[in-house]
């Protein structure tokens, strides 16, 4: 094994980041996005796969028990959409020990969330929740996990393959790293349950090494590097045969990132004889038909979403700007310029539409003084969990991020959530949008988007964003934009460049038009500063199809 994993790994990845552009909208590396020409979720192709997907078991939803945590209870603060309840966490049997971490960790009452799925799961049922992002979901599976760990009996110190047994199994790095975080937090005091991550972009033989020597009971996973383990580790398979416990956390987002193959192999990969617990923030049928092969025929749906609510929280303004490119980087440093003004203890989290638009607006407010960090595909995952980490617990501090941080990676105190350009859909708008207004707190959020991205706002008219004027142009603030531009790397803008055409060529409303869209795209390279637009590899705009396409060049 190489480093990083074998060939096939690397190659693997790679083709995976190409069908990442409904939740991810990461490109790659010629900077265009791959479509499914069919409309359908990605396929997580290995070189070893075949195009079909394999025939999916079907089971009577009859028999499925629905518990409506919107329902009015006695123990429920005043609506069902308070984010706590009243119920505390020692009315139920959980351990002492993790009590007390959760005493420590300041936790009083159960989340809404945590007060309808915990009697049910502790009861011994498969369960699938529904619930808003930043309601507490992770705690709501960590803690019956370490219940079913510390009921398990006692491993003989001297088996040398000790059993897993709890898999939770996360889509992405972050989001993995961070439930690893929690459930360390919720284990403080059970010295003996070892946790234990496992995710791409860090070494195998390293992973490997670390996973024969320290305990790991509970072990978190994203679906890729699992299955290398189980390919590739020795004895790891065979531990997994002690699963008493399968979690497939943001199972939409799993389905969505074209996880499907690897969710099938990885539920075949683990005892029939378990408890499954599946939490989500939309339930599609994708969702709907993994529950039938992952879950018993009696599991209980719980539905902590009221129908007809907003699925954005009740406490986050939101509104939209409209400007042409020209404007949207200094639009953006005087937003900010005013935010931190209004707010000592400002957390700013900017999304863009690609990763070379990111590492270009981070360079860009870098230049211009602000206290700015950046997280993106293309940066190294030693390097993204640093940064998370530094954001996660810092203040007076704006995080430059592509999709990977847009959904259930939990930032606290957010204070403004700024979207800048065309979100890939209505579904990417909200989950950006939930990094703010998390555990009940207030929040901002402010979507900028060009006159001919206007379209989009069709997607989102029954969720409560106002158009807000535009500022004055602030001369100053222009100059000192465009200073800051021209000191940000050539190579940076012609990265962010053909990212950002390559991202607009996957949105079919503007892509129709090849000859606009090059248009537009020669705008933004001169919102750069730029008065030649950058010449980009033919191969790449033959990938594009944009040959021959006036404004286009080539090298």
């Amino acid at each position: 094994m190489g480093s990083d994993g074998s060939k096939s790994g690397r190659k693997r990845r790679e083709l995976r980041a190409k069908h990442l552009k409904k939740l991810t909208s990461e490109e790659d590396d010629s900077g265009n996005l791959v479509k499914d020409n069919n409309n359908r979720a990605p396929k997580r192709i290995r070189e070893s796969e075949s195009d079909n997907d394999e025939p999916l078991m079907k089971k009577s939803a009859a028999s499925i028990k629905v518990v409506e945590a919107d329902k009015p209870k006695s123990e429920l603060a005043k609506t069902s959409d308070s984010y706590l309840s009243k119920t505390r966490f020692d009315q139920f049997p959980l351990s002492p020990l993790s009590l007390k971490a959760i005493a420590d960790a300041g936790f009083k009452t159960m989340t809404v969330v945590q007060e309808a799925t915990l009697p049910i799961i502790l009861k011994g049922k498969d369960v699938l929740a529904k619930a808003k992002t930043g309601t507490g979901k992770t705690v709501a599976f960590l803690l019956p996990s370490i219940e079913a760990v510390i009921k398990s009996p006692p491993v003989s110190r001297g088996n040398k393959q000790p059993p897993i047994i709890v898999l939770v199994v996360c889509p992405t790095r972050e989001l993995a790293c961070q439930a690893a975080t929690e459930a360390n937090t919720l284990v403080k005091y059970h010295s003996s349950i070892g946790i234990q991550v496992v995710i791409g972009g860090t070494k195998l033989p390293t992973e490997q090494r670390r996973m024969q020597k320290a305990p790991c009971q509970i072990l978190v996973a994203t679906p890729g590097r699992l299955i290398d383990h189980i390919k590739n580790s020795s004895g790891f398979a065979t531990r997994l045969m002690g699963v008493k416990v399968l979690v497939l956390d943001e199972a939409d987002q799993l389905l969505a990132m074209g996880f499907r193959k690897d969710i099938e192999r990885i539920i075949a990969a683990v005892p029939k004889k378990r408890q499954t617990f599946l939490f989500s923030a939309t339930v599609p049928k994708e969702v709907r038909q993994i529950c039938d092969i992952a879950m018993k025929p009696d599991h209980e749906f719980i539905n902590c979403v009221q129908e007809g609510t907003d699925e954005t929280h009740q406490k986050v303004t939101q509104m939209f700007m409209i400007a042409s490119l020209d404007r949207h980087f200094s639009l953006l440093y005087g937003l900010l310029k005013e935010h931190i003004a209004n707010n000592v203890d400002y957390k700013v989290i900017i999304f863009c539409t690609t990763a070379m638009v990111t590492k270009l607006v981070a360079e860009l407010l870098g230049k211009l003084s602000l206290n700015v960090r950046e997280i993106h595909s293309r940066k190294p995952q030693s390097y993204r969990t640093r940064v998370s980490d530094e954001f996660r617990k810092s203040k007076a501090i704006i995080l430059v991020t592509s999709d990977v941080s847009a959904r259930g990676v939990d930032y606290p105190d957010v204070s403004l959530v700024v979207q800048m350009g065309l979100p890939s859909d209505r579904d990417q708008y909200v989950h950006r949008l939930g990094r703010t207004g998390r555990k009940g707190k207030a929040g901002e959020g402010v979507l900028v988007l060009a006159p001919w991205e206007e379209y989009f706002l069709s997607s989102v008219k029954d969720i409560p964003i106002t158009k807000s004027p535009l500022p004055p142009v602030d001369h100053e603030a222009v100059k000192r934009v465009k200073r800051g531009l021209s000191q940000v790397e050539m190579n940076s803008k012609e990265a962010a460049y053909q990212a950002w055409l390559g991202y607009y060529k996957s949105q079919k409303m503007i892509a129709k038009d090849t000859t606009r869209l090059v248009a537009l795209a020669n705008e933004f390279s001169r919102s750069m500063g730029l008065d030649i637009p950058p010449a980009i590899p033919r191969n790449v705009v033959s990938k594009m199809r944009l040959q021959g396409v006036p404004g286009i060049r080539t090298k």
